[in-house]
């Protein structure tokens, strides 16, 4: 926002409150109303006038308070900001940021714990990338910024929190590229977002059983980095996606054709995906964890890839 006038964010309470999860603070007092715009609830009137805004020349940042919220602005998102460039014959870029908290949570009930990856994925025109470090949230936001695409920016609610040192110096990450978070030889972890600490929790014990798990945080979902995960797996020759979103049609189910497409003859065993289950999130603590996965099942599933 420093460097570009036409940046601007809206969405509910980014203004003087600095965001429900404090994304924004100090921006309005630092840019003003008109650059940190607070809007009324009313995702669908928004994320329009976002998209407007974007067609005349501004950079808007537009986020959902909580991402589950964004249902509201479906149309909006499909209709308009995915699909606009190429209904106008090329006259409209839509350079356009929409991101806000998603995921599960700790007991925020089903509404607010909800992953709309793959409610997004199939909207042609759109770019998705999901943050799992600060580093990387930092690189993929102003990459996301710079662009001329429409990006959909999914944040985890459960990562806000987490603290790492960022470099001085100006670096912008490539929104089509994954991240080798570990490498390694037995087997090919596919995952982001959140999952990619139970991941990591579970390489851990892998490593003390005798395993040599490869992790990939894939971070793209739409465009997959095929290049990275093809060279990991003509290594590894084994599969596993571990990801929060549904069984159903998720971006585990993307993947995993993806990948049976371009790389059937360098499998050894079938790909294995661990999703959330197919059910509203409950509220109760212990219900949650269950549809969650969870380190152990990775583990387990790891054991029976390499048998």
């Amino acid at each position: 926002m420093d460097s570009n006038p036409r940046v601007c964010v809206m969405g509910e309470d980014v203004g003087h409150y600095g965001g429900s999860y404090k994304v924004t603070k100090g921006l309005a007092t630092k840019f003003g109303d008109l650059r940190v715009l607070d809007t009324p609830i009313a995702e669908n009137s928004f994320t329009g006038m976002g998209i407007g805004a974007a067609m005349t020349g501004l950079r808007p940042v537009i986020e959902g308070m909580n991402m589950g919220f964004l249902l509201l602005a479906f149309n909006q998102i499909s209709n308009n900001c995915g699909m606009l460039h190429y209904t106008s014959g090329g006259q409209f870029t839509i350079p356009v940021v929409i991101r806000g908290p998603g995921g599960v949570g700790r007991q925020l009930g089903a509404e607010h714990s909800q992953r709309l990856e793959s409610y997004f994925q199939s909207i042609p025109g759109l770019q998705m990338v999901a943050c799992s470090t600060p580093y990387n949230a930092k690189g993929l936001m102003k990459a996301a910024i710079r662009s001329e695409n429409p990006v959909v920016l999914f944040e985890h609610v459960l990562l806000y929190n987490l603290k790492e040192r960022i470099p001085d110096e100006e670096y912008v990450l490539c929104l089509e590229e994954a991240e080798m978070v570990r490498p390694g030889e037995h087997v090919t972890i596919l995952t982001y977002s959140r999952m990619r600490y139970h991941v990591m929790q579970a390489a851990k014990t892998l490593v003390n059983k005798g395993y040599d798990p490869e992790v990939i945080d894939i971070r793209s979902l739409k465009p997959f980095d095929l290049h990275a995960i093809g060279n990991s797996i003509k290594k590894t020759h084994r599969v596993l996606i571990v990801e929060e979103c549904m069984r159903t049609g998720g971006i585990g189910a993307s993947l995993r054709s993806a990948i049976i497409d371009n790389f059937w003859d360098y499998l050894d065993a079938p790909i294995m995906c661990l999703s959330s289950q197919d059910v509203p999130t409950p509220y109760a603590g212990t219900l949650e964890e269950w549809t969650v996965v969870q380190p152990a099942q990775i583990v387990t599933a790891v054991e029976q890839l390499c048998k």
